[in-house]
């Protein structure tokens, strides 16, 4: 990629921002981190301690007061704040870039991306899980038809975090929109539509286990996809004993892989992108086969393929300076979205709702 590398603002300096938007927008050709914005002095010394050249703002409207000197704005704030944000962001003329989820109902995405096609610019909503290591290789694995017609779709997102760590993302205040069913539910319902298509109904039940807990920290989410595929999705905070992260069950073959992408990891660690990022050693590995539990050897290792979360902000940098396709719509992200608002409600009218 050639020219000028375009300059992208940073709205919030959080987890998302410090740890995956930040590191990435930096290692991506094409692509400079030019401005964070933060309020809180520590977050504005280890911005500027991770990258000597950014400038820092205390406020959105500070970056947007300049819009004219940035090309790219990518929101990592409070789920809250994303639809305002982006909203503003695009009446600046400026192309966005939005974590999940993009908003909290389907009308309010599909809204954005209204005005962003009206406005003819870049609405991409960050699902980095589209690039982890065991989603691609699941998706390879379909692909060329390893597993046959694929049945049902077992995924889980667990942790095992007893304790409360507080903060605005376990606020019972819906505004907040909070929960796991809207964090980690966002992943592993994108990866589910991706791989299956269109979701026809939708069941789930939600639960509030942790002491003190004020939204949801253990999901699962059942959705009957329109090509008849099954999918469960497990999403939990609570799980001593984690099951693994996917079990898919095809007309000639499963596939079952445990363990999470490296990626996460290493960028908490201070890592960036380069020779052998998203790799993992082959005693992870998942197994496709048969008849037997993998865990007693059934089937044979499946080589798991590189994760690579730098891909995305690669294709958003081709879609402004080329003209390349936007790796994950605002579309797209509300028809996920419509998945999680039928879960919310099946949980709490104990029904399956069809979409």
């Amino acid at each position: 990629m050639t020219g000028t590398p375009l300059r992208t603002g940073l709205i919030g300096y959080g987890l998302a921002g410090s740890v995956f938007h930040a590191p990435l927008i930096a290692a991506t050709e094409g692509l400079t981190l030019d401005t964070v914005v933060t309020a809180n002095p520590e977050r504005q010394e280890q911005a500027r301690a991770g990258h000597p050249d950014v400038r820092i703002a205390a406020t959105p409207d500070e970056l947007f007061a300049r819009a004219d000197e940035l090309d790219l704005i990518v929101i990592a704030s409070p789920n809250k704040t994303h639809v305002p944000l982006a909203t503003a962001a695009l009446k600046a003329g400026l192309p966005v870039v939005v974590d999940k989820p993009v908003a909290g109902t389907a009308a309010e995405a599909r809204e954005l991306a209204a005005l962003a096609e009206e406005r003819g610019l870049l609405l991409s909503v960050f699902q980095n899980r589209r690039w982890d290591n065991d989603f691609r290789t699941l998706r390879k694995l379909i692909a060329e038809g390893e597993l046959g017609d694929v049945y049902r779709f077992e995924s889980r997102f667990e942790r095992w975090r007893p304790q409360l760590k507080g903060g605005w993302r376990e606020s019972g205040d819906p505004a907040e929109i909070g929960g796991l069913l809207y964090d980690l539910g966002s992943h592993v319902v994108d990866q589910a539509l991706v791989l299956f298509g269109p979701a026809a109904s939708v069941y789930a039940e939600s639960d509030v286990r942790r002491p003190g807990a004020e939204t949801d920290d253990d999901t699962f989410i059942a959705i009957t996809h329109t090509n008849g595929v099954r999918s469960h999705l497990y999403v939990s905070a609570t799980t001593a004993q984690l099951g693994p992260r996917f079990r898919v069950l095809g007309s000639k073959a499963g596939y079952v892989k445990y363990g999470l992408d490296p990626q996460e990891a290493a960028l908490r660690e201070g890592e960036l992108p380069g020779a052998d990022w998203g790799t993992e050693p082959e005693s992870l590995w998942g197994r496709v086969g048969s008849g037997e539990s993998p865990l007693t050897g059934g089937g044979r290792p499946e080589p798991t393929l590189p994760g690579c979360y730098p891909a995305y902000y690669a294709a958003v940098a081709r879609a402004l300076s080329e003209g390349g396709t936007n790796p994950v719509t605002a579309v797209e992200a509300a028809a996920a979205l419509d998945v999680l608002e039928a879960a919310r409600r099946s949980a709490r009218d104990g029904v399956a709702v069809a979409l």
